[in-house]
């Protein structure tokens, strides 16, 4: 079983930064690629970021590319989401979510995350 909490959430100006958390425990962390995922009032979750066990891929939806970088220290058992230009369009719940694959995979579909952590609001204001 593994535990994830994220913190970092809040409210923030249009091109403005956060940086996200996602914090593990319970299991070796990399045993998991890790993913960012949203869902905002209204709408469906949809995939934000991943990143393989050891950090060496990442995913990113078009939506966010050349916006955020996840990236993720193993010895921290945590991952990040750094978000820079903010839209208001961004504003969600962000949740990470951990899955076990085989090193250097991504995983883009939130079907195939086992856990996921309670979620963080994230609020951009125009």
């Amino acid at each position: 079983q593994v535990q994830l909490v994220e913190s970092g959430g809040g409210l923030v100006q249009a091109g403005g930064s956060l940086r996200l958390s996602c914090a593990a425990s319970g299991h070796t962390f990399n045993n998991y690629a890790m993913g960012w995922f949203r869902q905002a009032p209204g709408k469906e979750r949809e995939f934000v970021a991943a990143i393989s066990r050891g950090g060496s891929r990442t995913s990113y939806a078009d939506s966010v590319k050349g916006r955020f970088t996840i990236f993720r220290d193993n010895a921290k058992n945590t991952v990040y989401l750094q978000m820079n230009s903010l839209k208001p369009e961004d504003t969600a719940v962000y949740y990470c979510a951990a899955v076990s694959v085989p090193i250097r995979v991504v995983i883009t579909d939130g079907k195939r995350y086992d856990y996921w952590g309670q979620g963080t609001q994230v609020t951009v204001s125009s």
